[in-house]
């Protein structure tokens, strides 16, 4: 059962608000006042918001300029189709053991490519699955990247490599190449 609403009260006749005027007396108007303005309320606690900003501006610092070379598209990076797209981004963090390594430094172009041919053949034949190869950004070198183009044009090439991708920075970074080799 519904509980019953009061019934809405009627009007005071007119002769008890005479009596109720005329108990109070005269009454003057009181002018209303404009609200009080709040303080605006706090902002958010942005202590966290504060560390992480600075722990960000801490980390880009330390990086070192690989960073930046990879940001402006220096990175070699090649996989077939046949290797998943997870295996190239572990190989490019390094996840993988580096059996031997190969240092193309002061090499001209052909004693690098008469190099890098036997060394993958040896490689392979040691069934050695990842190999570095060091072959300097080409800083110094007034035709640029040379020894780097050669590595990145003689790998695409060969049927044995299934990935490859420059290193992380504390591998050698845009210098060295990490390269997945296929297996007999």
């Amino acid at each position: 059962m519904r509980p019953r609403r009061p019934a809405p009260a009627t009007p005071p006749p007119s002769e008890d608000i005479a009596l109720f005027h005329e108990a109070i007396g005269p009454v003057r108007r009181i002018a209303v006042e404009a609200p009080a303005v709040e303080k605006p309320k706090p902002l958010p606690d942005t202590r966290r918001h504060d560390e992480d900003e600075a722990a960000a501006l801490r980390e880009s610092l330390r990086q070192p300029l690989d960073a930046i070379a990879q940001a402006f598209g220096e990175v070699l990076e090649f996989r077939r189709e046949e290797v998943p797209p997870r295996t190239l981004r572990r190989l490019k963090r390094g996840e993988f053991a580096v059996q031997d390594e190969l240092d193309l430094h002061r090499m001209r172009v052909d004693e690098a490519e008469a190099a890098l041919r036997a060394f993958l053949g040896e490689s392979r034949r040691q069934q050695f699955p990842c190999v570095r190869l060091v072959h300097g950004k080409g800083l110094r070198s007034e035709a640029g990247p040379v020894l780097k183009a050669l590595v990145d044009r003689m790998l695409r090439q060969r049927g044995d490599v299934l990935a490859f991708a420059s290193a992380p920075p504390a591998q050698g970074g845009t210098g060295a190449t990490l390269v997945l080799l296929r297996g007999h």
